[in-house]
């Protein structure tokens, strides 16, 4: 069936016969027609009578400047709305999954700790979870350069409440933590309620997202893709040259490997296609010089305006006047035990002052040789199993772990700063308590365009847009649960 036509209204919703709710959230800046394309590629393999669709609009344009917290809890009811009017003609909802495209895959998230909390899980067999060029870990830039501490003040300060939370300098509730360590607390409801899926997987742009980079939305210490002329880039068989392999993603390239990879890429540019190279360069830097400095001050301007309506938005939401009842929502323990709550709080204080967010130290070190003994007890626990009885999601799952040990241990040689990366004391614990509860992991290459964010999910129907389509055939057809 040719879906490529219909519209987001033709593919929303379900016949009383379908099972099973899927539910996409987009992310910042995002409205509902960004999900397009998922919901094509859903419906191409998903009839109305097996499959009903729910694309979130409540976060639409500017309300996603609201926060995490305020676009959960919206999402939260917008999917309780919809399993109560399925109910009311007559159908039974009896699974569900949940796409997340950027921001929106933590405010999914938040969303999915609600409903854990709230008893509605309880009542569906949770079967996907998916994210898509999520950023697990916030944005902060894990660089130490001068540019690097600018963007992270600057974007913590022009984005409302969401920016604070993405750059974790928030602190959600009473818990004295950033959001995103929050959500990543192995005895917060948000874990619990993840844990539940039955599958959890991911797609992460390699290079050219520099919206949410990889080491945040594959929750990595290490970015093994800052140098691709160092690697051989292995890819999925019959998704070639956009799905990464996540058994054996890359293979790393000795030194003269190394350097006839380089030669034989300079050979492959001919004098005029470099000459044309440096022009391209040359007007663009022109035309940012001249533009730069407008476009920030219009974008400033506008950070303000919507800051201040954002403000006032989620005073009216958190007051319930703006049509939900957040008590229901604001009641609940983030918690299960509180007695946990308090020591997590406690363990997290003393990490948190004991350490620097500038640069990977001690701290680091010491992480990295705990995550390098529980990869290696696991797989040694595997390997005890018969490699014929495993399925293909166990084989991702231990290809993932076998690649993030490799990586840390492939690094040896090199200085510390070189091998992990700068992250902040709550994002090393959030990358282990993220990873202890297993995901298929997806590096995705996008070559035809420099903003690859957009691409991974054909945000827009654009023709150099099209390896997003891959991306999207493949989880359709090789990942998604049904």
């Amino acid at each position: 069936m040719d879906t490529s036509k219909l519209t987001l209204e033709e593919c929303s919703g379900g016949s009383l016969e379908a099972d099973h709710l899927c539910v996409l959230v987009h992310g910042l800046w995002g409205n509902p027609s960004h999900m397009l394309s998922v919901a094509q590629s859903l419906r191409a393999q998903y009839p109305r009578d097996k499959l009903h669709l729910l694309v979130a609009k409540r976060n639409s344009g500017s309300f996603t400047y609201d926060g995490i917290e305020t676009g959960g809890e919206r999402v939260c009811h917008e999917i309780e709305e919809e399993l109560e009017e399925v109910k009311s003609k007559g159908g039974k909802i009896t699974k569900i999954s949940i796409v997340g495209y950027s921001l929106g895959g933590l405010v999914a998230r938040y969303a999915i700790g609600l409903l854990f909390a709230r008893g509605v899980l309880d009542k569906l067999e949770c079967m996907n979870f998916t994210a898509f060029a999520s950023p697990f870990l916030g944005v902060r830039s894990p660089h130490g350069r001068t540019l690097s501490r600018m963007y992270n003040a600057l974007g913590a300060r022009t984005l409302s409440v969401s920016g604070q939370q993405l750059f974790g300098v928030d602190k959600l509730r009473d818990t004295g933590k950033p959001l995103v360590a929050v959500l990543a607390d192995p005895k917060s409801i948000f874990m619990s309620g993840l844990a539940r899926f039955k599958r959890r997987t991911l797609y992460a742009n390699v290079v050219n997202d520099r919206t949410a980079p990889y080491y945040t939305t594959s929750f990595s210490r290490t970015d093994p893709f800052t140098d691709l002329e160092g690697i051989k880039v292995n890819y999925v068989k019959g998704y070639e040259d956009v799905i990464l392999d996540p058994v054996d993603p890359v293979t790393y390239l000795d030194h003269e490997e190394k350097t006839k990879a380089k030669h034989a890429s300079k050979q492959r540019q001919s004098i005029g296609v470099r000459v044309k190279k440096q022009l391209r360069k040359l007007g663009l830097f022109v035309v940012f010089t001249i533009m730069i400095p407008i476009g920030v001050t219009a974008f400033l301007i506008n950070a303000a305006v919507q800051t201040i309506r954002s403000s006032r938005r989620v005073k009216l939401h958190e007051q319930g006047l703006a049509g939900i009842n957040t008590e229901n929502f604001r009641k609940l323990s983030l918690w299960k035990i509180k007695e946990i709550r308090d020591a997590v709080e406690d363990a997290y204080d003393e990490l948190n002052n004991s350490s620097s967010n500038g640069s990977a130290g001690s701290e680091s070190s010491d992480l990295e040789n705990m995550y390098d003994e529980q990869a290696k007890a696991q797989l040694e626990q595997e390997d005890d199993d018969d490699d014929d009885d495993l399925t293909a999601a166990t084989r991702r799952r231990r290809g993932s772990r076998i690649f993030d040990n490799f990586q840390r241990k492939n690094s040896r040689g090199v200085s510390q700063e070189e091998q992990t990366l700068a992250l902040a004391p709550y994002q090393f614990e959030a990358i282990k308590a993220l990873d202890s509860l297993g995901w298929n992991k997806y590096g995705v290459y996008i070559h035809n365009v420099r903003h690859s964010h957009a691409a991974i999910i054909e945000r827009m129907k654009r023709e150099d847009f099209a390896e997003g389509r891959l991306v999207l055939k493949h989880w359709t057809k090789d990942e998604f649960l049904f």
